[in-house]
């Protein structure tokens, strides 16, 4: 069995290393686009149950569910990651996710031209992750030494958010929106850097990483679009 592996590698020319490093890559890829499904249906039945009115009404509630929820969800996962398991509650940790972005697609709907702002974030999200599969490939310099500082710029985000609850200032909630994009763009870069060189061996942790990125990116990025771009009309 051994020769066989050997010789098949030989034959395609590819190391063991790369072949591990394709795989991983392959099977993320295809896993962020599955994790897709149950984060629209999510948001789509936070919407159309009124989930999403009851959030609102309740900012304080829904921020306490969403961290108790999302990093609940999240240690499961990387408890389960070589299982099965690890999948299925990658996928029940994005439906969840779709639950909580409903309060923000409901807002957005509510506009004139809501379902436009959400494909043109849906459309500008994607092209900020193309760009950055791009950069992964093409950037020699390992930045996984970024990561310590964008997650500083995380934590701080992420306790603005939750000070911003109370305080409700617009030009907090903009600043915020603006540093999560430019810090999750970044954070995408690593995170697929980090596969790219085969520094994330694990493609269920890998997606999750990523899926966070995309998510955060989407999220602000719709929020700006909103404030901006939306019509009562």
């Amino acid at each position: 069995m051994d020769e066989f592996r050997t010789t098949s590698l030989a034959r395609t020319g590819a190391a063991p290393g790369a072949v591990v490093r394709n795989s991983v890559l392959r099977n993320t890829y295809w896993l962020l686009a599955a994790s897709m499904v149950p984060t629209v249906l999510g948001a789509w039945i936070g919407v159309s149950t009124g989930l999403a009115q009851v959030m609102g009404a309740s900012p304080g509630l829904s921020a306490l569910v969403f961290l108790i929820g999302a990093f609940g969800l999240m240690f499961g996962i990387e408890r389960n990651k070589n299982s099965g398991t690890g999948v299925a509650l990658l996928l029940g940790f994005t439906f969840f996710m779709g639950l909580m972005l409903s309060r923000l697609i409901g807002f957005v709907l509510g506009l004139g031209n809501g379902a436009t702002l959400i494909m043109t974030a849906f459309g500008g999200t994607a092209a900020v992750f193309a760009t950055m599969a791009v950069l992964s490939t093409v950037v020699k310099r390992d930045l996984s030494a970024l990561s310590k500082w964008l997650f500083v710029g995380a934590v701080v985000i992420l306790l603005a958010a939750l000070a911003n609850i109370f305080l409700q200032l617009p030009a907090l909630m903009l600043t915020i929106s603006v540093l999560a994009i430019a810090i999750f763009s970044a954070f995408m870069l690593v995170d697929l850097q980090r596969v790219v060189n085969g520094g994330e061996t694990n493609y269920v942790s890998a997606t999750l990483a990523i899926y966070l990125d995309l998510y955060n990116v989407f999220a602000n990025l719709l929020a700006l679009l909103g404030i901006f771009g939306g019509s009562r009309d």
